[in-house]
C-alpha cells in the first residue's frame, strides 16, 4: 500500500497524480496483457476445436478401417471356403477318373491275358497239328513203297 505525503488542505497532488499514472498504466498493461491472453485463449479454443475435430474424423476412419477389415476378413475366409470345397470336389473326381481308368486297364489287362491263352491254345494247335504231319510223313507211301 502506498503512503502519500500530506501537505495543505490533503495529500500531496504531485504523488497521487503519478500514483494514480503508475496504477492507470499498471492497469492498462494488465488490461492489455488481459486481452492478448483472451485472444491468445480464443485462439487454442479454435485450435482445440480444429484438433477434437480431426480426432473425431481420425475416429470415424479408423472404425470404417475396422469394419472395411472386418469385411476382407469375412470375403477372404468365405473364398478360402470355397477354394476347398471346389479343390475336394476336384480331389473327388480325380479319384473317381483315376478308379475308372484302373478299372479299364485292369479290364484290357484281363482281355489281354485272355488273347494270350487263346493265342497260346491256337499255337498249340498248330503246332500239335504240325507235328502229328511230320509224323504221319513216316507213314506216307512213296511209289507203291512204306
Amino acid at each position: 500500500m502506498k503512503n502519500f505525503t500530506t501537505v495543505d488542505n490533503g495529500y500531496n497532488k504531485t504523488e497521487v497524480n503519478n500514483f494514480v499514472n503508475e496504477v492507470t498504466t499498471e492497469y492498462e498493461s494488465m488490461l492489455n496483457k488481459l486481452k492478448s491472453k483472451d485472444q491468445e485463449i480464443s485462439l487454442l479454443k479454435t485450435e482445440l476445436n480444429r484438433y477434437k475435430e480431426i480426432e473425431t474424423t481420425m475416429n470415424k476412419a479408423v472404425l470404417v478401417a475396422e469394419d472395411s477389415s472386418n469385411q476382407i476378413r469375412k470375403i477372404a475366409k468365405e473364398e478360402a471356403n470355397i477354394i476347398i470345397e471346389n479343390a475336394k470336389r476336384n480331389a473327388s473326381q480325380i479319384v473317381n477318373d483315376a478308379l475308372i481308368k484302373a478299372e479299364k486297364t485292369e479290364m484290357e489287362v484281363d482281355n489281354l491275358r485272355r488273347s494270350i491263352k487263346i493265342y497260346k491254345a491256337r499255337i498249340k494247335q498248330v503246332v500239335t497239328e504240325q507235328l502229328t504231319m511230320v509224323e504221319d510223313v513216316d507213314n506216307i507211301k512213296i511209289d507203291g513203297r512204306e
